[in-house]
């Protein structure tokens, strides 16, 4: 009996999971799967292209500053860990095909080239996203990084040894720019950040995003915005030396580039899997593949329900991908589980500025068809007498008619980013901004002024919407 029958017909008294991709939700899924099933039930196949299982992309920027002193600091679970439990991990093993049909996916050994089929009774597809790499004129020379992955974070730290100079270009300023920004400036580099937005950090409003400029500028950072990246040049040994744009060229020993990332659904959507409007997969609240009874997939390569729009959203952050892991090997192991979706929280920060983010921005309600009210308020992170006390910027979003809170951006110092938490479950909750005005929340001049921030906003948005906007 062939293999894809002894899967398919039971023969061996167990079925088969196979996993595609070894981090957060690939991993997840299969170790929760395993925790409900165990090894006389299900076997468990992981394939993974690259070295490494389980570990914290977003830590990258913060090793490669140094804050992280190794690189396995950021590995929570090895391939020899997940292999005592009962998982098999094949890594430098990428899967090329998926034949929904027959029930069985086509890998390549990256070492070998040897290609072989495995069959599989329940598919998990965590393949990630792949960050957006731009045609231009020595975009692949050496000392051009993309960070994606543990593997890239490793090439871009053995690059920078054989750099000639400290002079660092980062090509993007969202989440991952302003990150490598701060992580070069660690580094004692003298850092430009080329952004062809008008602001940095487009998750935020252009308001908001100002104020992330000139801090960054007052951090030493050259910022340059409305500018686009139209070659990147290299020396006679083929490594960069400078990055162009219409305007200028700006010196570099190394690049990173920082914009952004799409989902890694080539493989989907060659197997006719349904992919959504912004290129992720498709799922149900249990994070099944929509209208594929034993496929699963989760993390950075599916699109998600954003709560506040009702709109599908492709948001590539850690902190989902882990939930939709636990949330598919519940399934998969027996149990049930659902993930209903999410209103867009993020936070990050550049040196000691700290951003956040939840819910809509300006642009996103006007785009669900929205009416709303916007104020921003300044206030400090604990009580104004108290030492230390720093200011921040609260901008905050309710629907007009209904005063339904619709978003909260936060740009400060120490204590403002994580106060944007309060906001994100308001928005859960379906609050409106005259609910917020009530909460009860914890309070000593060490910690906050009497009226929390985000409470003052939340006073002001409820008094504009009282007052129809005037």
């Amino acid at each position: 009996m062939s293999d894809n029958a002894r899967v398919r017909d039971g023969g061996s008294g167990r079925e088969r999971l196979v996993v595609i991709g070894g981090d957060a939700a690939g991993m997840s899924a299969a170790s929760q799967a395993r925790r409900l099933r165990g090894p006389d039930e299900l076997e468990i196949v992981a394939f993974e292209r690259g070295h490494f299982t389980s570990y914290s992309a977003c830590g990258i920027p913060y090793w490669v500053g140094g804050e992280v002193g190794d690189r396995d600091d950021l590995i929570a679970r090895t391939p020899r860990e997940h292999r005592e439990r009962g998982i098999d991990v094949r890594l430098r093993t990428e899967v090329t095909a998926i034949d929904v049909a027959g029930r069985r996916v086509r890998a390549r050994d990256l070492g070998s080239g040897a290609e072989s089929w495995t069959p599989y009774d329940k598919l998990v597809v965590a393949t990630g996203a792949r960050p957006v790499r731009p045609d231009l004129p020595g975009a692949d020379a050496d000392g051009v990084h993309g960070v994606q992955t543990l593997d890239d974070g490793q090439a871009l730290i053995d690059s920078l040894s054989r750099a000639r100079g400290r002079r660092a270009v980062v090509v993007g300023a969202g989440y991952i720019g302003v990150e490598m920004a701060e992580a070069f400036v660690h580094r004692g580099y003298e850092v430009t950040v080329v952004n062809r937005g008008a602001e940095p950090m487009s998750t935020l409003d252009p308001d908001m995003g100002r104020l992330v400029r000139e801090a960054m500028t007052g951090m030493g950072i050259t910022m340059v915005d409305d500018a686009e990246v139209t070659e990147v040049r290299v020396d006679d040994g083929g490594r960069v030396r400078a990055v162009v744009t219409a305007d200028a060229e700006y010196p570099a020993d190394v690049v990173v580039l920082g914009l952004g990332v799409r989902p890694e659904t080539a493989l989907a959507a060659a197997a006719g899997l349904p992919l959504g409007a912004h290129g992720g997969l498709l799922t149900d609240l249990g994070m099944r593949v929509r209208g594929h009874e034993d496929i699963w997939a989760g993390g950075d390569c599916v699109e998600v329900l954003d709560l506040v729009s009702g709109q599908e959203r492709h948001i590539p952050l850690g902190t989902h991908a882990n939930k939709h892991g636990q949330v598919i090997g519940s399934n998969v192991g027996g149990g049930y589980a659902t993930f209903p979706g999410v209103v867009g929280t993020a936070v990050s920060k550049v040196c000691d500025l700290e951003i956040a983010r939840t819910g809509l921005r300006e642009k996103d309600a006007l785009r669900a068809g929205l009416r709303f009210e916007a104020v921003t308020v300044e206030s400090t992170s604990r009580a104004g007498y108290y030492p230390d006390a720093a200011l921040m910027t609260v901008k905050m979003l309710a629907e007009r008619r209904t005063g339904r809170l619709l978003g909260v951006q936060i740009v400060g110092r120490e204590g403002a980013a994580k106060r944007v938490d309060i906001a994100a479950v308001a928005l859960t909750a379906g609050m409106t901004v005259e609910q917020m005005t009530a909460l009860d929340l914890g309070y000593a001049p060490p910690f906050s002024p009497v009226w929390d921030p985000v409470l003052v906003a939340a006073r002001k948005a409820a008094a504009k919407v009282r007052g129809g906007g005037a």
